[in-house]
Formats: structure tokens, sequence, C-alpha cells
């Protein structure tokens, strides 16, 4: 809980007025500097402290006085956080950084929900030269920063740059790979940003271009890393579909800041940056071009497919065309209006529309005979049958999706009435019916959705990501928890994936000591869709083969020992035998002997 720091003066200084919320690595705050005659804003970021021992309070002091110094260092540079002060509070260790007015990047990002505004090549490559000066500086000061997303890019209101933020997960560019990340304490938000080899401890300068590489492909293309499909042979990301206007060469250079091996990748910030330099000026022509060209090329059957033939550009430019070309439209209902200067008198009309509306209230038959009313030499004859033949038509439609989802709710087959639902023709009196029907569906597949649900966080409570999508994937769709359905199938595909590469690593450690047993029993695991497969599948083979050649061995010794054993034991046979060969018949007892015992 952390309702208990509102208000609370840390350091006789700083008064925590705001709680942004828990991470990873502790609990961040937004305070007020109450001895600055301003009162200016600040964050404050208190440290998770698990163990209070006095030796892990020592060891836990002394690497924050050397981060502290990094994160001073990092703070010289315009677009990072200054660091204001850091302390030490009742066993609690505190950061003060300078506070940014300004927004996240997941402000301004295009999702899959909102496809209005798409960045054009301009804007991404600003973006991405952007914070490629500001790794460069990271990297150069020997950390990389491990948390690259959206949320950690904040567009300052002073200037409009990009600032970033967070640096609670930094690591030296030197640290061990033996370091692993907890994958299932990370945010959901981080997921899909981090690249593979950041899960396994072998974090590297291109992790970070990783990162920045997908937020630019979320700019193009509206979908966040989770959205994207993976190629299963290569493990590469695919991301550049027909719809996605983007230069080969601009595709080229993202596509190489994530490749899935990091050896493929971009390796430094600086390598990536001269890359975007060498673009040829023509793109940036062709872009301003398109924005000023647009609204002369677009056409009323691409808009009525709602495509404009090219990228969407800015919000106002957007709006602009899109009332150009409905003036258009206007224009054009104004001109077949007048070409049909000879309209029917208003009471034939009026009869149509009234039949229109018995129709829609459930009277077929009144409405057809409203319709058959209306005169041979009138205008609106032929419109009127022709209405009549649609009526007859959609109403039999009508009648037997009705009946079809009427079947459905007596057998239990909820999610078949919500298929059954958007086919029924637009007739009122039928949608009306079959809503009723719809509304006893979901209230069955809410109370289902929700049981599938808590099914799920349980297995994934367990790390059993397998079970837990297969429960999510059982819940029908167009119901209130899809949202949360959604997010939660990408996050556990994510950490599924994630899982799969922790336990191959576990493998590696117990066949580093021999252990094949153990290691052939964690691949075993390894779900047969996650990206390591392949490579869990070679090692199958290999540590099997090891396995049996192991214990091989152990069989060839246990075999030596027990021919010993056996001619050992068959000299003292002999011997016995040998004894017992001088004992006399005459010496044994009859009842030594089994008796036959004939029964009259």
């Amino acid at each position: 809980m952390t309702h208990h720091m509102l208000g609370k003066v840390l350091y006789r200084r700083y008064q925590i007025v705001q709680s942004l919320g828990a991470g990873v690595f502790g609990q961040t705050y937004i305070a007020v500097d109450i001895d600055h005659p301003e009162n200016p804003k600040c964050v404050v970021k208190q440290l998770k402290v698990t163990n209070f021992h006095p030796s892990h309070l020592e060891t836990l002091r002394l690497r924050f006085l050397t981060e502290t110094e990094t994160l001073k260092q990092l703070g010289h540079h315009n677009q990072i956080p200054e660091l204001i002060a850091c302390f030490e509070e009742n066993e609690r260790f505190y950061l003060v950084q300078e506070f940014i007015e300004g927004h996240a990047l997941t402000a301004e990002l295009p999702t899959k929900n909102n496809f209005s505004y798409f960045w054009n090549e301009n804007e991404v490559i600003k973006l991405l030269m952007d914070v490629l000066e500001i790794l460069h500086f990271v990297h150069s000061n020997g950390v990389i920063h491990c948390d690259v997303k959206p949320e950690n890019l904040i567009r300052r209101v002073s200037d409009g740059k990009i600032v970033l933020i967070d640096f609670g997960s930094i690591q030296p560019v030197d640290f061990g790979t033996d370091t692993e990340l907890p994958i299932y304490r990370i945010p959901v938000t981080s997921l899909g940003y981090i690249p593979p080899e950041q899960f396994i401890g072998q974090t590297q300068l291109s992790s970070d271009i990783y990162a920045l590489g997908m937020i630019a492909i979320q700019a193009l293309t509206g979908l966040t890393p989770l959205q994207l499909q993976v190629d299963p042979r290569s493990n590469e990301i695919i991301w550049r579909t027909q719809e996605t206007e983007v230069s080969d060469y601009l595709t080229m250079v993202i596509s190489k800041m994530i490749r899935y091996s990091h050896k493929n990748r971009f390796q430094t910030a600086a390598e990536v940056y001269q890359a975007l330099q060498q673009i040829p000026e023509y793109i940036y022509t062709k872009t301003v071009e398109a924005e000023y060209t647009i609204v002369e090329t677009v056409d009323s059957q691409n808009l009525a497919n709602g495509k404009n033939g090219v990228r969407k550009t800015s919000p106002l430019l957007t709006g602009v065309k899109v009332g150009l070309v409905a003036n258009s439209l206007v224009m054009g209902f104004g001109v077949y209006s007048l070409l049909n200067s000879n309209t029917p008198a208003p009471s034939e009309t009026d009869t149509l529309y009234k039949a229109t509306e018995d129709f829609q209230s459930g009277d077929l038959n009144g409405a057809i005979a409203k319709a058959k009313s209306i005169p041979v030499t009138s205008n609106v004859y032929p419109e009127a049958q022709a209405t009549i033949e649609e009526w007859l038509s959609q109403w039999q439609i009508a009648a037997e999706q009705y009946k079809t989802a009427e079947n459905a709710v007596s057998e239990g087959r909820w999610s078949d009435v919500l298929k059954v639902a958007p086919i029924v023709p637009d007739i009122l009196y039928w949608q009306t019916k079959t809503d009723r029907l719809v509304a006893q569906a979901n209230r069955h597949i809410e109370v289902q959705s929700k049981t599938l649900l808590a099914r799920a966080y349980e297995k994934a409570g367990a790390k059993d990501f397998n079970e837990a999508l297969n429960y999510l994937n059982q819940i029908p769709k167009n119901n209130s928890t899809n949202p949360v359905v959604e997010l939660k199938v990408a996050e556990y595909t994510q950490k599924r994936h994630v899982r799969a590469a922790y336990i191959l690593q576990q493998a590696y450690k117990k066949a580093t000591n021999q252990d094949f047993n153990a290691a052939v029993k964690y691949l075993e695991q390894i779900p047969e869709d996650t990206s390591v497969y392949a490579t869990a599948q070679a090692k199958l083979i290999e540590y099997t083969q090891k396995q049996r050649f192991v214990q091989g061995e152990e069989v060839a010794m246990s075999t030596a020992q027990t021919s010993n054993l056996t001619r050992n034991q068959t000299s003292t046979n002999n011997s016995f035998i040998n004894g017992a060969s001088q004992t006399r018949l005459q010496d044994l007892h009859p009842g030594d002997f089994m008796q036959e015992v004939n029964i009259r």
C-alpha cells in the first residue's frame, strides 16, 4: 500500500503529493520541493528492499552509491532527467530526479483500435534519430537502458523533444551472463519491446536498438509488438505488409534493428544513426508531395472502400481531404435531384412509407396490401413492386435465422446465437426478437467467460501458460471480457515463449553439470509452437544420446561387479554341495521327503 506515503516529507524537503505506481525495482512518486521558494515538482523513487539483514543492506548501500554516480553522469544529457539528490532514510533508499512536464509517446502512437493517423517516414526518422542520439550517450557511459518503450519516452512540453526516463533497469555493458531477467515480474507494457537475449541474461547494446525498432514499427503500422506475427522458421518479426507504405531503405534499416539474433542487428546506436543519414532525399520530397496531391488523386470508389490510395497524413490535412470529398458528394446528390425532377405525388410516397412502417413493425401482410394499393400509373409503382419482392425475401431469411437462434438457445449453444444475430436482415420486428435471445446468450456467456478467465489466471499463476491460453481461446468473442482476453492472450503467448527460453537455459545448465536426465526432462517441457522448439529438439537428441552413453557405462560397471559376485557365489555353492553329498540317506527323517497319498 502506498497511500500512507502521501503528504509525507522525506529528507526534510521532499513532500509526496502523488503516487505514480510501482515497478520491479521500487515505488515512484511525485513530490514538491518545499525547501525551494517556487516549490517545483520532482520525481522520487523509493528502491525496493526485500531483505533488511545488515550484511544485505550494506551490499545494497554500496550498489546504490555506485549506480547513483552513473545516474548523475547520465543526467548531464539534456534529454535525460537530472538526478537532483539521493539519500537513505530509515533503511530505505531514495532517488530524487527532475520532473519532466509532458506526455508519454503512447499518446501519439496509433493503435489497433485507432488507425486514424499513422506516422509518415519523416516523423519516424526524426524520432529514431532523436532517441538514437540519447542511446549513444547512454551506451557511451557504459550502461544499457534495458526498458526502452513508449511509456519511457516523454514528449517534453517546453521544446517538443523526446526525453528518455526510468533508468531503474539499467545494466552495465559488461555484466555477467548469469543474471536472468525476472520474467514473471516485469510490467506487461515492457513485453514485446524486450528482445529475446535479455530474458536469459545476455543483454547487449543492440537490445535497446531492438526496442526502439519495435516502437518505429508501431508508429508505421499501429500494431504493438505483441500483435505482430513471427516467422516460425526464422523467428523474425513480420511487420511490412501491402498496407504499410514505407520505403525499401527505411524497411531495411528497421528490420536490421529488430533481428532475432543480436549478432545480426546494428551493434551500436551510431551505426543506425549513420544508416538513417544515408536515406535518399527523394523520400522526403516524395512524402511532402504526397500530402499535397492526395486530394486530387482520391476517387469516390476508394472513398467508398475506406481507402485513400496513399498513406494517411496529419489529422489536420486528413480533415481537409475528407471535407473536400464530402462536398463533392453533396454536389453529386444535388445533380441527382435535378435530373429526377419528376417527383411522385406526396400521397403515393406516404403510402409506401406507411407500408414500410408496417413491415418494420411485423405486419407483413398489411405492408404488402398498402404497397399493392399504389396505382400502376404512379411513378412509385415500380419501386413498390420491387420493394414487395425484397420484403418477401428478407422476411423469409429473417424468420429462418431467428428459428436457428431459438434452437441454439434451447440447446445452450450461446456462441451460435451471437453468430446468427448479425445475419438477421434489417427488419425491426425480427431484430427486436433476436435481441432478446442475444441478451439471454450474453448473460450466460459472461458467466462462462469469467469462469474461463479465472481458470486462465490460475494456470498462468502456476506458470502453465499453455493451459492458460487454452482456457482463453475457449472464451467466446464479443463480450465484456474480450479486451482483457486479447491483452492476456498476447501476454501469455509472449510469456510462453519466454518461459520456453528459460527452460532451455535450465537444460543447458543441467547438461553442463553432466546431469543429462534432468536436461532431457526440461527439454521435453518446451511446447512445439515456441521460438526455441527447434533448438530444444536438436538438444534433446544430443542429450538423449549422451544420457544413453552414460547409462551404458553404468550398466557395464554393474555387470562387471555382478560377474565377480557370481563367481564367488558359485564357489561357495560347490562347497556346500560337496559337503551335503557326504550325508547318509538313513540319517534323513521321513518327513523330509514329499509323500504321495492315494485317495480312494
